[in-house]
């Protein structure tokens, strides 16, 4: 391989896990930003088996029903985004999601962690891919590179459940397939971006492949989404969930967005597996499952897909995708991202490299 086609070919791969970020990302409190409520905290394990009903302690958006192969969740239209969210959080866990993705050039199907101070930990699978899935993760939803999304072979999950398993802690966090693990991330990798803080659980599709949204988005996803040839659905058979802290809330006690800092009440956040904890005051009230939950003012998006989507929602309405919300359902689109400084100055980097590799072309 000449020297110009390696730098084709690495600005190629830039372009590519640039857009592993998926759809945009809302938060409506920030805690590193200002105060905000208390989490309510999971604090346990259990299994939901969607086979049988839609399971309590879950929320849905859109076009989300429910049979024998679990919870259908389905893209047949445009600014369609359906979502089923926890309505808890974990402090570090495991969850174990048996999915089947959804077809379709353009459709992208996503399991994801995401906390309100932004952290997020992430499953993508393309519509018109069918051999691989994609890993990705964000500290504080930080966007000025775009270096930590992977490919892994993943053939046949658009016919076949599957069991992903995101498992996390203060360490490392390991993404597996089936329970063979085909990453691992940690902490001290992470360039000071390693995710951290309480996190609730999303699954849904999205059509990042709208003829609406930015072609570099268009591209990462396979192309544009053609709607006759939908509708487009993404199946989970059932989640598994295992908090590894104890509590009934999970505060932030300051703003630094370290897992330190994070309080459980009547109970303690674990760190990592050899059973480092944080204790806890509990002369604190216990609150409800839902009492903690943000309100659907909208705030801030980032991942920076420069997508024309649909959704002023917040993370606990809709956080998988931009669509639409409950009470709006044909909400304009969300502002722009925070990360188009630095996906500008990604483009300016880019532009340098393929000066630099036209004359070695020649």
């Amino acid at each position: 391989m000449t020297l110009s086609c390696y730098i084709m070919a690495m600005v190629m791969t830039i372009l590519m896990l640039s857009y592993l970020a998926d759809a945009q990302t809302f938060t409506s409190c920030n805690p590193t930003k200002t105060n905000c409520p208390k989490d309510p905290a999971f604090g346990t394990s259990a299994t939901f088996d969607l086979t049988k009903s839609l399971p309590n302690k879950w929320k849905t958006v859109g076009t989300v029903t429910q049979d024998k192969d679990g919870v259908a969740l389905t893209v047949a239209k445009k600014l369609d985004g359906p979502v089923l969210q926890s309505d808890f959080y974990i402090m570090f866990g495991r969850v174990e999601y048996t999915i089947k993705a959804a077809p379709g050039a353009g459709i992208v199907s996503s399991a994801v962690l995401q906390s309100d101070c932004l952290d997020e930990i992430d499953w993508e699978w393309l519509g018109g891919d069918n051999a691989q899935v994609q890993t990705n993760y964000f500290g504080k939803g930080d966007t000025t590179t775009y270096d930590r999304g992977a490919f892994h072979p993943d053939p046949g999950n658009h016919e076949t459940f599957k069991t992903y398993t995101i498992d996390w802690d203060s360490n490392r966090i390991l993404w597996q397939i089936d329970g063979n693990t085909v990453r691992t991330l940690e902490e001290k990798n992470a360039k000071g971006q390693y995710p951290q803080t309480p996190c609730f659980i999303k699954v849904g599709p999205w059509a990042a492949g709208d003829p609406s949204n930015s072609p570099g988005t268009i591209e990462w996803a396979g192309g544009q989404v053609d709607y006759l040839k939908g509708p487009f659905t993404m199946f989970l058979k059932s989640i598994k969930v295992t908090d590894y802290s104890s509590g009934s809330e999970y505060e932030y006690t300051d703003k630094s967005g370290s897992w330190k800092s994070i309080k459980a009440i009547d109970g303690s956040v674990k760190g990592d597996s050899s059973g480092a904890t944080t204790s806890s005051s509990t002369v604190y009230a216990t609150a409800s499952l839902t009492s903690s939950i943000p309100d659907t003012s909208p705030t801030t998006s980032i991942h920076d897909n420069n997508t024309a989507s649909n959704s002023t929602s917040n993370p606990t309405s809709n956080p998988v995708t931009a669509s639409t919300s409950p009470s709006s359902p044909s909400s304009s689109q969300p502002p722009l991202a925070t990360g188009a400084a630095s996906k500008s100055s990604l483009n300016k980097y880019l532009t340098i490299l393929l000066l630099l590799a036209a004359p070695l072309a020649i």
